[in-house]
């Protein structure tokens, strides 16, 4: 445990060091809230901050585990020095895990702060905490993603990939309009993407609804395909980089 909150801490400075990394991942899901999500937050203020917090969590998955390791996976440092410490590949994904924490937790803490002083939002302290375990158990899948991301692209194409996987799979799951405002022939493709599946599950946990297993099992479903595909591209990378 020491040596991921080790690996941990120096992923965070290191991406501290990025502004473009940083910044983005922190401030864009307030920024879009502040021009897409305000004006319509008063109708269902609850709704909208539930779905911002998902997207922003969702980056967090992408841009850590996806194009950061990308990026990492490929340099002296991770493709060889890392090898001859004794720290073995689950230390290094708890220490990266920690440090997306780290930055989910400050992007979704701005996106709150933001929004309990401009809307009307009102949500009891049970269901707070109702939200951030969902956003927390729900992101697993996303991040099995991000990992096969990682290992599937290369440095320079993960971050277009990533890109377009954030911006689509975020406006087909509603999490920039709500579940009234898509279109009627997204709304049907909305229904079986895994950030449909998640929003459903984050807008019963505040609306303290009873726990719905749909969203979970759909969830899973997709979490086991995420993972075999990032399975399957770490052992082909090790592969060819490393025989």
């Amino acid at each position: 445990m020491r040596l991921a909150l080790v690996y941990a801490r120096i992923q965070v400075l290191e991406l501290l060091r990025f502004p473009g990394f940083s910044i983005a991942t922190l401030g864009f899901p307030t920024l879009l809230f502040a021009l897409f999500g305000l004006p319509r937050a008063h109708d269902e203020p609850n709704v909208l901050v539930a779905s911002y917090a998902a997207f922003a969590v969702l980056g967090v998955g992408f841009y850590q585990f996806g194009v950061s390791a990308a990026m990492e996976r490929t340099t002296p440092w991770a493709a060889a020095f890392l090898r001859t410490l004794p720290a073995s590949p689950s230390t290094r994904l708890a220490g990266r895990v920690l440090a997306a924490l780290t930055f989910a937790v400050a992007a979704t803490s701005a996106l709150f702060v933001f929004a309990v002083l401009t809307t009307p939002v009102s949500l009891g302290a049970g269901r707070w905490i109702a939200l951030c375990a969902t956003l927390l158990v729900g992101s697993i899948p996303f991040v099995a993603l991000g990992v096969g991301i990682a290992y599937w692209t290369t440095p320079k194409t993960a971050l277009p990939v990533a890109n377009v996987l954030y911006l689509v799979l975020a406006y087909l799951g509603a999490l920039w309009t709500g579940p009234r405002d898509l279109p009627a022939g997204v709304r049907t493709i909305s229904t079986y993407t895994p950030t449909r599946q998640w929003a459903n599950a984050l807008w019963g946990a505040i609306a303290g609804d009873p726990l719905r297993p749909t969203p979970w099992l759909v969830l899973a479903a997709y979490l086991i395909v995420f993972a075999l595909v990032a399975t399957v591209g770490y052992r082909r990378d090790e592969g060819q980089r490393f025989r």
